[in-house]
């Protein structure tokens, strides 16, 4: 019987019923046939989740109901943390740029919001943007460009973290703003980096075209401010324990 719910499952594309169906509770067939067709869409959705965060190449996993929501979060008046988690700015085709020190819970809160959006369905791209830049510069020198670019036009959302660590070369700053670019008004773009706008050019080594870069970014943005110290710092700090004096009661 076992064999044979396998092979129908399988003629139907149904991947998990022939598995899970015994997990199922029957009180009535109605009942019965419902939730076993639910467990096959829930299956199915995890699955999805899981492939969507697997293609985005997150550097590590991390997640909203995580995150350390402190007062150095300086927010916009254009959005709230109700709207941010929500995504509104994805369904919007708006940007995210989080600027601040380094440490100060930027890359988790991009991070967090890279993985919800693959949870609710969204394709997603999360680069290093000294790896984007040298992926950009080695797919232009083996004639792989256009397929990059394809790869990358095929998401709904573009994390680029850490702007500002590394400069570039006058051609890795061209391609980084094509990517960008491409992206104005049709997708949503979240940026972290630790220079203030101003300070941009000294990655991209040109005034103009950072000028037309932050324009880009900054129309249909909220910008969220970082301050105060390191999350990593304050941590290692903390686990270091004072030690007594020698012939000295504790």
């Amino acid at each position: 019987m076992r064999a044979e719910v396998k092979e129908i499952c399988k003629a139907l594309h149904l991947a998990y019923i022939a598995d899970r169906f015994e997990e199922v509770m029957f009180e009535t067939k109605e009942q019965f046939l419902r939730d076993v067709l639910a467990l096959e869409l829930s299956c199915r959705q995890q699955a999805k989740q899981a492939r969507l965060i697997k293609k985005a190449k997150f550097r590590e996993l991390k997640w909203l109901k995580d995150y350390e929501w402190s007062d150095h979060i300086h927010w916009p008046t254009t959005t709230s943390k109700k709207e941010l988690c929500d995504l509104r700015f994805l369904e919007r085709k708006q940007n995210v740029l989080l600027l601040g020190s380094p440490g100060t819970g930027k890359t988790h809160l991009a991070t967090a919001l890279g993985i919800q959006a693959c949870q609710q369905g969204h394709e997603v791209r999360f680069f290093r943007v000294a790896d984007l830049v040298a992926q950009l510069e080695e797919a232009l020198k083996n004639g792989t460009l256009g397929r990059l670019k394809r790869s990358i036009d095929a998401c709904e959302l573009l994390i680029l973290d850490e702007l500002g660590y590394v400069p570039f070369q006058k051609q890795g700053s061209e391609l980084l703003f094509h990517i960008i670019g491409d992206c104005y008004e049709r997708k949503s773009v979240i940026v972290t980096s630790n220079l203030e706008f101003g300070q941009w050019n000294r990655v991209f080594g040109d005034n103009r075209l950072t000028a037309a870069l932050v324009d880009r970014l900054v129309h249909h943005a909220h910008i969220l401010a970082f301050t105060g110290e390191s999350y990593r710092l304050r941590n290692a700090l903390s686990a270091i324990q004072p030690s007594s004096s020698p012939g000295l009661e504790p």
